[in-house]
């Protein structure tokens, strides 16, 4: 088995191998070249800072059509993270508006500026720290998990899906439930940083290695 992590210059790509690396015995190799990425038997599509400059990233190194048609084919498992899960998704409002892969319907919005919580308090944008997951649906990848578990998140931006049946987790931030786990056939995605969310992190990573879709 091999793991590729997905190098198009944008993610925490040497932090999510060292984590893989800890969790598996597999071989974990970060890289852009199309025939070890169509080799690689499980595909890690991270990404980090402005979803314009991450499609921006894919596009000129030429690995945008690549991605398409692995998510089209749906033939190996593959886990988005961070900004790896926003991409997935038809469109989001950053920067007036940046179309993205359309794997899944549903656009990725931004926090608002005003927001507060149940206790009237100001939150700050990005939504940085630790906050609980609900899964919403049993999947492989939960297993060993618990239900409202904490994982390490820093966004500004949120995914909205369309579709109730492809939101595996939400996470409360204010009065938004951002759907931050979403999944779709041998698909999975997340907006907090497993291999920063200490065991509940390394632990869906390990899930992902064993995988069977």
């Amino acid at each position: 088995m091999t793991i590729a992590v997905i190098d198009y210059g944008m993610g925490n790509l040497h932090s999510v191998a060292k984590a893989l690396e800890h969790v598996t015995h597999e071989h974990v190799v970060i890289t852009r070249d199309p025939r070890r990425i169509q080799g690689a038997t499980r595909l890690v599509l991270p990404g980090q800072g402005a979803i314009r400059d991450c499609m921006g990233e894919l596009e000129k190194t030429e690995l945008r059509g690549l991605v398409e048609e692995l998510l089209a084919r749906q033939s190996k498992p593959l886990l988005g993270i961070c900004v790896g899960q926003q991409m997935l998704l038809d469109h989001s409002e950053e920067s007036g508006g940046i179309p993205c892969l359309g794997f899944l319907a549903g656009e990725v919005k931004r926090f608002p500026t005003d927001m507060v919580d149940d206790r009237g308090q100001r939150l700050k944008v990005p939504h940085m720290g630790w906050n609980l997951v609900h899964q919403h649906h049993d999947h492989p990848l939960w297993q060993g998990i618990d239900q409202d578990e904490h994982f390490y998140f820093v966004h500004s931006y949120y995914v909205a899906a369309q579709d109730d049946a492809c939101v595996f987790g939400t996470t409360r931030y204010g009065r938004i439930d951002a759907h931050v786990a979403i999944a779709r056939d041998a698909t999975f995605a997340v907006q907090f940083h497993p291999e920063k969310s200490s065991r509940a992190g390394l632990k869906l990573l390990e899930n992902f290695v064993t995988w069977a879709p």
